[in-house]
């Protein structure tokens, strides 16, 4: 009786052992994210200082998300930042790809090392770059001055209605490498044949890309919008560096104002709050991403 359920049994040592080699990773987990992150909702469900004993007043920061319009503000411009670091990127990601593929240029490797190297400089030195580049004195109205464009100069990180672009341009320069480097590696492995039957069909290169190549390569545009996606919406040390979510809150967003609430307005509980819908947010849309990737990979 214990032979043959021996032998219906998978292979290997019993599911419980396997439990226990990955309980030192999960422990690891559990403290460093998981705890802090159901602390954070239970934080979310007082009015806390950080210092004194808190009160109890449930849902009342998630209605204040809700009624605040400077909240609603901040979370409307992460979506605008969505745009900049997500979509403009994922485009002209596609377009870069797409001709450095099919042109089959010279060093490539050199080129894929440039294009990605705004990846690996750390976003605060980013920030203080871009901050003096745009600066009234910086680097964008100088090179404005000498074209004889004096008209545009402006302040663009003070300007009510520049600012936010202004910010979310940095976002796309700083994401089109990765995505570009991504897109190129999934190019790179798509077959030849395909391209030689579209081509026995008598398509040319627009037909080509859309009947051959943005189908092949689905699944790195999903994994590519998914990692730009959170980066627009969890972004804070580019918009603290620049502009402090000025001028008046028109480039706040909702990462930044967790640190306002909590640091600045000793507001703990309403930034936990925010912390806890925006997590929610990005679980979403990054859950919807790969749902939409997987079912254009599976058909």
């Amino acid at each position: 009786m214990r032979s043959s359920r021996r032998t219906g049994s998978p292979p290997g040592e019993p599911r419980r052992i396997a439990y226990l080699y990955l309980l030192p990773g999960f422990a690891v987990y559990a403290a460093f994210l998981l705890y802090p992150l159901l602390r954070a909702v239970q934080l979310s469900f007082y009015d806390w200082d950080g210092l004194t004993l808190g009160r109890w007043i449930g849902f009342d920061n998630y209605r204040e998300i809700i009624s605040d319009e400077g909240l609603r503000s901040a979370f409307g411009h992460a979506l605008i930042l969505m745009v900049f670091f997500a979509v403009v990127p994922v485009c002209v990601g596609l377009l870069l790809a797409s001709i450095l593929n099919r042109a089959k240029v010279r060093g490539l490797p050199f080129f894929r090392t440039v294009v990605f190297l705004p990846q690996v400089v750390a976003m605060v030195v980013v920030a203080v770059a871009w901050r003096r580049i745009y600066a009234p004195d910086g680097s964008l109205n100088d090179l404005l001055g000498a074209l004889g464009l004096d008209s545009l100069q402006r302040g663009w990180l003070g300007d009510y209605t520049l600012a936010l672009p202004a910010v979310g341009f940095v976002g796309t320069w700083f994401e089109t490498g990765l995505v570009t480097v991504l897109l190129l590696a999934g190019m790179g492995r798509i077959s030849g044949d395909l391209y030689e039957a579209a081509r026995l069909d008598g398509a040319g290169p627009v037909r080509e890309f859309f009947a051959v190549t943005l189908p092949s390569v689905r699944g790195e545009i999903a994994v590519a919008s998914t990692l730009t996606v959170i980066a627009a919406l969890r972004t804070f040390d580019l918009v603290y560096v620049t502009t402090g979510g000025g001028p008046g809150n028109s480039t706040s967003v909702p990462s930044y104002e967790v640190y306002h609430r909590a640091f600045e307005l000793g507001r703990v509980g309403s930034a936990a709050a925010i912390g806890v819908t925006l997590t929610v947010v990005i679980l979403a849309i990054s859950l919807l991403i790969n749902r939409i990737g997987d079912r254009d990979t599976a058909s």
